[in-house]
């Protein structure tokens, strides 16, 4: 698919993967539309890229959403190409009853149903497009709960099953679906982790973002780094030992807390 001088519009593209999207898309030529729950945040992506458009919006506000797609398709008709970045990850303890209903159910507003909401309000606009391309971030933890992270384990998983279907059903339709499935990736999304992960472990932004532009120019529908392979080979042939290796980060993050 090409992707230069087309019109993306990137969710969450101020930090992180989005804002590496940002970089490397305009250093490709496209016509980068940035959005973003922050205003100061979009300003410093401004500053750093100044010929992208930044558009404050917060895809887990139906009302934000529709607001957006009147001033997206209204200033950037030819716009044909969406990547569905914004997310939020947080530890959780379910046993927490501190966090109200509204607060528990933060991850799932931003993750899975304002995915599904901006895809649904554009969807007709990308349909009138000659080519055009939706890109939904899920996540290599999508194949296996992460008990530390449990609210975005059932996102990631509820995204790909979205996605999967939202494919099927675009399939006789100019509309290409992509899965961007990162593994660990260095992002702000652990800054306020009380137990940061394993450097080591972690795939630079740069890296799967590259990885991910190359596998939208040759068509391919899942965008994933060799690791992830691994992830779901191993998903399969030992369940268990991935679900319970997660648990005791959750362990040692409560005595972290414990003793705080």
């Amino acid at each position: 698919m090409e992707l230069k001088n087309s019109t993306i519009l990137i969710t969450g593209g101020t930090s992180g993967m989005g804002l590496e999207f940002v970089k490397q898309l305009t250093e490709i030529g496209a016509n980068v539309i940035v959005t973003g729950r922050k205003q100061h945040a979009l300003e410093e992506t401004k500053k750093q890229f100044p010929k992208v458009n930044t558009i404050k919006s917060d895809v887990s506000k139906p009302n934000d959403i529709k607001d957006l797609y009147n001033a997206v398709t209204k200033l950037f008709p030819d716009l044909n190409i969406i990547i569905n970045n914004a997310g939020m990850m947080r530890l959780i303890d379910l046993q927490d009853q501190s966090l109200d209903l509204e607060n528990i159910n933060q991850e799932i507003a931003t993750n899975l149903t304002g995915t599904i909401q901006l895809t649904h309000q554009f969807l007709p606009h990308l349909l009138n497009q000659k080519s055009a391309g939706i890109v939904n971030v899920t996540s290599g933890i999508a194949f296996m709960s992460y008990s530390p992270a449990p609210i975005y384990s059932a996102t990631k998983a509820g995204l790909r099953a979205y996605t999967q279907a939202l494919r099927l059903q675009l399939e006789d339709t100019n509309v290409k679906v992509f899965e961007m499935i990162p593994p660990g990736v260095k992002t702000n999304l652990q800054n306020d982790w009380i137990k940061q992960p394993n450097s080591a472990m972690m795939m630079s932004a740069e890296k799967m973002v590259k990885i991910a532009i190359e596998g939208i120019l040759k068509g391919k529908k899942e965008l994933k780094p060799f690791p992830i392979r691994i992830i779901k080979l191993a998903t399969r042939l030992m369940p268990n030992v991935l679900l319970n290796f997660g648990h005791k980060e959750f362990k040692a993050i409560k005595k972290l807390q414990k003793n705080k």
